[in-house]
């Protein structure tokens, strides 16, 4: 590796751990640090030393916790090789996924101008779900609708059913498993015809998309 051919000079700019990340080869690898070790830094060399390689920047995904880390990273590597980085995906899981199914959205029975719900906005569709069954949530021991909305949240987010995660973590509940699950499939149902989302969806449907579609698969793989 002749390193004097790239724009920048990681060998002045990384220590020996960092550049053991940035040149690593293909295939997966876990990187462990503690905070203040400088992980962003390596992730954003690592996306300039792909790029240095002839990798274009629309085939790098580039997933981290808050979109502002993401903008940040982008912008470095801007600022390290003069890139235009727009098209490179980069962002929150949630967000890199709602810009997918934006474009995917027929493919799940969606048009591509649905709307995200935020938390209110879920306990408030949650309601009338729970009128339209006729539940009396007065009822002895049956959850709430935060409780609800949480036993939904950790079903989907898991992949578990709703009566593996009431027996483990609601077992209080498990009662009402039936009444939940029919709350639950109404939920969903009055979501798509409403074309509106939750945040769960927008990871749940980017999931089931890539495995379930190969195309979508070819194309973002």
């Amino acid at each position: 590796m002749r390193l004097s051919n790239f724009r920048v000079d990681y060998e002045r700019e990384l220590n020996e751990e960092q550049k053991q990340v940035v040149f690593a080869g293909e295939g997966p690898m876990l990187v462990i640090a503690g905070a203040g070790s400088g992980k962003t830094r390596t992730v954003t060399y690592r996306v300039a030393y792909l790029i240095e390689q002839g990798v274009s920047p629309e085939s790098i995904l580039l997933a981290t916790f808050t979109n502002k880390a993401a903008r940040e990273m982008l912008h470095r590597v801007e600022c390290l090789l003069g890139v235009d980085m727009s098209r490179l995906f980069g962002g929150t899981f949630h967000h890199i996924g709602n810009l997918i199914l934006r474009r995917e959205a027929k493919k799940i029975g969606y048009e591509p101008n649905y709307t995200i719900l935020d938390r209110e906005d879920q306990k408030d569709l949650l309601a009338v779900c729970v009128e339209e069954l006729g539940i009396d949530l007065t009822r002895r021991r049956f959850p709430q609708p935060e409780v609800l909305l949480n036993v939904i949240s950790l079903s989907r987010n898991t992949l578990k059913s709703l009566e593996d995660i009431l027996d483990r973590y609601y077992p209080q509940f498990l009662e009402w498993s039936s009444h939940i699950a029919h709350l639950f499939a109404l939920y969903q149902e009055r979501k798509k015809r409403l074309n509106v989302m939750d945040y769960d969806d927008l990871l749940v449907y980017f999931f089931e998309l890539l495995r379930s579609d190969e195309k979508t698969q070819r194309k973002y793989g």
